[in-house]
């Protein structure tokens, strides 16, 4: 009969900066989760906020992710007996971070058409005055979609996302905003709103049209994803379902596909450089994205999940 108790050994990751005050070692119940360790290291060594505290496998060196996985199934933990221990750094809520990053979009795209004249007086933008070179319907029309866009997703990271993990260390949020707020935000909406740009025009044509359905199909169908996505997992819960819902059944990860094909119809009503440069770039991340949780539902699933051949772009990727 397996003992209720482990004791494990705490070793420092970064001896050079190490855990003050880490304990040499810690008795803890069997059924202690690896969150239970971090509240229990940082109360023993002083640090506020535990989730500063980052656990890794002593054999393989990799972290220990899954906040709700039990410390005594860990077995390169068990095995050596041994935990090693490394502090993050400051933390902010995943949530939180959503939230900066979505931002940047919409305030670039309220900001830019109000400047206007004050951005765009060299060449090659032709811009006369606000009466003859204002903001078209066109350009209008897009300003709405991304707002909309990314409105919605401030509203799913409130509302509808349960995110595995609690927090990820301060210094990252920076690199995590800049492509929403460079690509999306300063680059499109620079391009979109500027005089003569491919996007300033008074009519909606038939290629417009098509964008603006492929656009609403897009979203509502992505919000359909991240829902169902939603529903898999238990409030403050880790644990992973097999998707089963529209567009599941031909690629790993349909919310991907789905926010591509939005973005496809922003494309064709925009034609604008930037947004291309800008959903490629999402594209190449949602790529390995989509590739890591088809590994993860194999993984964990085995023949109870339905392996995909692509995990994002049907035929494509």
């Amino acid at each position: 009969m397996a003992p209720s108790t482990i004791s494990l050994r705490l070793t420092n990751r970064a001896p050079k900066k190490p855990v003050k005050k880490l304990p040499e070692s810690l008795d803890l119940p069997r059924n202690a989760t690896v969150e239970d360790v971090k509240i229990l290291i940082a109360k023993k060594t002083g640090i506020s906020d535990y989730n500063r505290i980052g656990l890794f496998d002593p054999t393989t060196k990799k972290t220990l992710k899954d906040r709700k996985a039990l410390i005594g199934e860990e077995q390169g933990v068990v095995s050596t007996g041994e935990l090693v221990v490394k502090d993050l750094g400051p933390q902010i809520a995943w949530s939180t971070v959503f939230m900066i990053e979505y931002a940047g979009p919409i305030l670039f795209h309220l900001l830019i058409p109000c400047i206007r004249q004050y951005i765009y007086f060299f060449p090659p933008y032709i811009y006369k005055n606000e009466r003859e070179t204002g903001v078209s319907p066109i350009q209008w029309i897009l300003f709405t979609l991304f707002q909309l866009h990314f409105f919605k997703r401030e509203y799913e990271t409130l509302a509808v996302h349960k995110f595995s993990a609690n927090t990820m260390p301060v210094r990252n949020i920076v690199r995590n905003s800049a492509f929403y707020w460079i690509m999306a935000g300063l680059l499109s909406a620079w391009d979109i709103y500027a005089p003569g740009s491919s996007s300033d025009r008074e009519t909606f044509g038939f290629l417009d049209g098509v964008g603006l359905a492929l656009f609403f199909i897009g979203e509502t169908c992505n919000y359909i994803v991240h829902k169902h996505l939603s529903s898999l997992r238990k409030p403050g819960g880790t644990e992973k379902g097999i998707p089963n819902c529209i567009g599941s059944n031909w690629v790993t990860s349909p919310n991907y596909m789905f926010e591509v094909l939005a973005w496809v119809g922003v494309i064709l009503i925009s034609r604008s450089w930037a947004v291309v440069l800008f959903i490629c770039g999402g594209i190449v991340y949602m790529r390995d994205w989509s590739k890591g949780k088809e590994s993860a539902l194999r993984k964990e699933f085995g023949d109870k999940y339905k392996k995909k051949r692509y995990t994002m772009l049907p035929g494509l990727i």
